[in-house]
């Protein structure tokens, strides 16, 4: 059976260590060495009229799971880990029922490629290929108009899918247990954003925000660990997808002193640029920064994550945000940081601002949001990738997480 070549072309742990005895260091999860990696040569969407194909080709056979989302509907491929040699994330062009698609690792072992649909579809069949002639096996998904996409995250899933499942699962380690005892020091957890599936802004020269904010986030922990005076944990230390409750949740975990998740904002204006910090609020201080929250809010959508009963865990949470005084130690922090990076960086106009970040609903622990810089704007993507301006950066925040924690301090002894 041809693939019409000539087509154009629960909850994820964060398997936290028991927190460094001696030096605490980033704690990243493996693939398991369940199988050979395999190679994605290529991926292809072919509009056929009546139907959307959509084609994955491979150097081997691999299993797969394919199931559909809605609100906004999805169509959603997970497969084992590849090396993706095919059109890059974000910047393939969509066809038919297919306006674009993006890839990346989902969860250690877990390739995800998740399908934005331009109308309402559902799958008419699935199915593999062996190789034949110049094509490798592959992977075909026909979709075909529908008057709605059914959720339906359970799926289908070819005969192989099961068993690397279970494989997956016997080679992942237990959850240990935290040792109360280490936290000697102020934990400080920092969250890179985006991730995996879901690339954040592309940058005026091309770079993802997911990799510019991961470096930046690694000087950071360098910075703070040389210090001597803080344990560091990482949500992230890789390009990994982690979906935005298990973020915070990781600094519950580890009973933190602060969360800092690491961002690189982008605009329709290109010479705009500047460092800026959020805070929750119900109520946005702008309009800029309620737009930019909403953006920053579909990480979970963009990484298609089933979001049933999303709702109610946010219903919760916000009930647990009486603690205002969690708000409040928030926003101090907020500004003292904005005052010392005054002296490093460009800053955004108004630079403390606040809205709806889901990532930052923890209801027991300081949360901010940094906008290191605008991707789009070319001087700020360069100095967001430059070592020398990352260390920089790095070490006005400690100062600044240094003059916090002494405020706390004082406050507390008076």
């Amino acid at each position: 059976m041809s693939d019409n070549k000539g087509m154009s072309g629960r909850h994820l742990f964060i398997w936290l260590a028991a927190l460094f005895l001696a030096a605490a260091s980033p704690f990243g999860l493996a693939a398991p060495a369940v199988a050979q990696v395999a190679s994605l040569a290529d991926a292809r969407i072919g509009d056929n009229g009546d139907h959307t194909r959509f084609v994955l080709e491979f150097d081997r056979s691999v299993p797969y799971r394919i199931f559909t989302l809605s609100d906004p509907d999805r169509v959603v491929v997970d497969l084992p880990s590849v090396d993706w040699n095919g059109p890059p994330s974000g910047q393939a062009p969509g066809a038919g029922l297919i306006a674009g698609y993006r890839h990346g690792l989902f969860r250690p072992g877990v390739t995800r490629v998740v399908m934005d649909l331009a109308a309402p579809a559902q799958i008419s069949r699935h199915f593999a290929l062996d190789p034949s002639g110049p094509y490798g096996p592959r992977i075909v998904v026909d979709l075909v108009p529908a008057s709605q996409t059914v959720q339906n995250a359970e799926g289908v899933q070819s005969a192989g899918w099961e068993a690397y499942s279970s494989e997956l699962s016997a080679a992942a380690p237990p959850e240990p247990p935290v040792n109360q005892g280490a936290l000697s020091r102020r934990v400080i957890v920092i969250d890179p954003g985006h991730g995996g599936v879901d690339p954040g802004a592309i940058g005026a020269s091309g770079a993802y925000e997911k990799a510019v904010v991961l470096s930046f986030a690694q000087t950071l922990r360098d910075t703070l660990q040389a210090t001597g005076r803080y344990q560091v944990v990482m949500t992230r230390d890789s390009d990994v997808y982690i979906p935005l409750r298990d973020r915070y949740q990781v600094a519950h975990s580890v009973e933190a002193g602060l969360f800092l998740s690491i961002h690189a904002d982008s605009h329709e204006t290109s010479s705009l640029r500047g460092m800026s910090v959020y805070t929750l609020s119900d109520r946005a201080s702008d309009a800029e920064a309620e737009a930019l929250a909403q953006r920053e809010n579909l990480s979970d959508v963009l990484a298609g994550t089933d979001l049933t009963g999303y709702e109610s865990d946010v219903t919760s949470i916000l009930i647990s945000l009486a603690q205002r005084s969690i708000r409040q130690h928030s926003a101090e922090f907020a500004e003292i940081l904005v005052g010392e990076m005054s002296d490093a960086v460009q800053m955004l106009r108004n630079p403390h601002r606040f809205a709806g970040f889901a990532v930052l609903k923890s209801p027991n622990v300081p949360s901010v949001l940094i906008e290191l810089g605008y991707m789009s704007n070319r001087q700020d993507e360069a100095n967001l990738q430059s070592a020398e301006q990352q260390r920089v950066m790095s070490r006005h925040m400690v100062q600044a997480i240094d003059e916090y924690f002494e405020q706390m301090e004082a406050r507390e002894r008076s």
